[in-house]
């Protein structure tokens, strides 16, 4: 069996305790703070190409949602694979550090604050390597067994470099769902598994009660829900993740915006409203923040609200 390595700073409560005890609050989108701080994302490695040429900055995205009150830190880890490496002459010993390294620089920035503080090392899906949008849609024509080769060496790599908690996020459909938690199932590391769903469904069209359900009794789930959906698609979802699992559920939305992946842009107006947080608290969230667009100034107002709300 692979088993975790274990640092100093993960001896308190684990993030599932948390959890059971009260709201935890999640960091925005790293991408657009880093956009933000003048970083060039175009390439196909998105965020994950920062972790070679500027690491610091990743630092320091992550240092700006630890100061607005974040307890979550999640990696710059999302687009990093080794075969997206590898295309930019990347080896896999290197690029193995880079995963390992997003897990410290998270870590760092977390540690400055002198709070209790998570790390969460991001699992994107396969559609995230292809660079394409398709992990908005799903459904690659993979078998299960496949997509579980994918992702194995990946969620090995970073399990070993000690965060509190694997994110696998931005999952489109169940198959890869399946694929994750088979990936993931002899790593001695809790787990969260969060959907993109477009209205009542996954991006691949499935019923949300079906894809929540597939976490129901196992332990290393931590929680389940969304991220990087719109707003209202997550008051809805919140509600059936609670009610099809008895998990804490995590939600972190994005603005409300839309991705061009032709036109690599964002488009529509942004309608993320911090106010929501009362509601998905109250139908089981326990693990709340912001994706994409989503910056430290709605993550400071979230914290604001989930302090006043005293859970």
């Amino acid at each position: 069996m692979h088993t975790a390595r274990t640092p100093e700073a993960r001896t308190g409560r684990t993030l599932g305790q948390a959890l059971a005890e009260e709201t935890v609050l999640l960091d925005g989108g790293l991408s657009n703070q880093l956009e933000a701080q003048g970083c060039d994302l175009s390439d196909a490695l998105w965020s994950a190409r920062l972790l070679s040429d500027e690491p610091l900055q990743i630092e320091a995205a992550h240092r700006a949602y630890a100061q607005a009150g974040a307890q979550v830190l999640i990696t710059a880890s999302y687009q990093a694979t080794f075969e997206g490496f590898a295309r930019r002459g990347i080896g896999r010993a290197r690029a193995a550090e880079l995963m390992a390294g997003s897990v410290e620089l998270a870590r760092r920035a977390g540690a400055e604050t002198g709070r209790e503080l998570w790390v969460a090392a991001s699992v994107g899906p396969y559609g995230a390597m292809l660079a394409d949008g398709s992990e908005y849609r799903g459904r690659y024509g993979m078998t299960v067994r496949e997509l579980v080769r994918f992702h194995r060496p990946r969620v090995e790599t970073l399990a070993a470099a000690g965060p509190d908690v694997l994110a696998l996020e931005t999952v489109p459909d169940t198959d890869e769902a399946e694929a994750l938690l088979l990936a993931v199932q002899d790593l001695d590391v809790p787990v969260w598994l969060s959907y993109s769903v477009k209205g009542d469904r996954t991006r691949a069209g499935q019923p949300l009660a079906e894809a929540f359900g597939l976490v129901a009794g196992i332990d290393q789930v931590v929680a389940v829900g969304v991220n990087c959906c719109e707003p209202v698609d997550a008051d809805r979802a919140v509600e059936v993740a609670a009610a099809a699992t008895g998990k804490p559920v995590v939600v972190y939305p994005n603005s409300g915006e839309e991705w061009d992946a032709d036109g690599r842009g964002w488009t529509g107006r942004g309608a993320f409203e911090p106010g929501r947080v009362r509601d998905w608290q109250r139908a089981g969230a326990r693990l709340v923040g912001g994706c994409c667009r989503v910056g430290p100034s709605e993550i400071a107002a979230l914290a604001a609200r989930t302090e006043a709300s005293g859970t």
